[in-house]
């Protein structure tokens, strides 16, 4: 629904507005000299959504957020450059924009969210011939089969989604993952207990409703659904190949940062099937 201003109004549950806190911060690195990335979709979408920006802009996490997209980035980049013609499916995708960032002209793309989110996603996206919207949640089966339709290799992506989730919900969805796809990758980030008290504290005091649901202090922990940890790596220690393409000021601060962040998350890329 549009505004006066022209800026679409915004009707989501209390976890889906959480997409603010990384569309927002893409915008925001967009706009430096020298981003991590550049995300002028994201720029864009901010300017056309009337949204709380008080609670879900400056401040809410933006350091933290953009490198574990830039990291996740990374990765995917590397797999389309070895399965150009692959599948990647995008679960709890929010507003994000990285099929634009990371597309080859060969890919076939998955975005699957809630139907709330969805809807607000199809004011700005259109399904393509290489490229659908799925409304449903990464809990559910029934999505499954049209993606194992596309073709392999398969690459999931789980970015900031599944710690909303209920633990024996997640890891039955893993498992799900590891049988159906076989070979397939994930790519996900896990947050320790310690993390998971801390996000409780200032998510009331920002006075955001969300709650994360479920914590995990070890990802190799996620082994024994049927997972093989390739890599994992935190945003101050990211992939070897990846710290080189950083500017300066992130390389800078990554060493000064890791006392207090570098063990604050874990982004972890599994293989499905052992």
């Amino acid at each position: 629904m549009g505004q006066p201003d022209g800026k679409h109004q915004v009707r989501l549950g209390a976890v889906q507005e959480t997409l603010f806190i990384p569309l927002a911060a893409r915008a925001r690195e967009t706009e430096k000299k020298h981003p991590v990335l550049t995300d002028p979709r994201a720029a864009e979408l901010v300017r056309s959504i009337d949204y709380d920006a008080a609670k879900y802009g400056r401040g809410a996490g933006g350091f933290v957020t953009v490198l574990r997209t830039a990291i996740i980035d990374f990765w995917v980049r590397s797999f389309l450059a070895a399965h150009p013609a692959a599948t990647v499916v995008e679960l709890g995708t929010g507003l994000n924009t990285r099929f634009e960032r990371v597309d080859n002209g060969q890919v076939h793309w998955f975005d699957l969210d809630l139907p709330d989110t969805i809807e607000l996603r199809r004011n700005f996206f259109a399904d393509t011939g290489r490229r659908r919207m799925i409304a449903a949640s990464a809990l559910d089966e029934d999505w499954l089969p049209a993606v194992a339709q596309s073709r392999g290799p398969y690459f999931f992506v789980a970015d900031g989604v599944l710690v909303y989730l209920p633990e024996d919900q997640v890891m039955a969805a893993l498992a799900r993952f590891a049988e159906r796809f076989p070979g397939a990758l994930l790519a996900l980030d896990t947050y320790p207990k310690r993390t998971f008290d801390q996000q409780h504290r200032l998510t009331a005091q920002k006075g955001i409703d969300a709650r994360w649901a479920w914590s995990c202090d070890d990802p190799r922990s996620l082994e024994r659904f049927g997972l093989e940890v390739m890599e994992s790596v935190t945003i101050t220690r990211p992939p070897r190949a990846m710290r080189g393409q950083l500017p300066a000021r992130y390389r800078y601060l990554m060493p000064l940062a890791d006392p207090l962040l570098g063990r604050a998350m874990a982004i972890t890329l599994f293989r499905c099937g052992r």
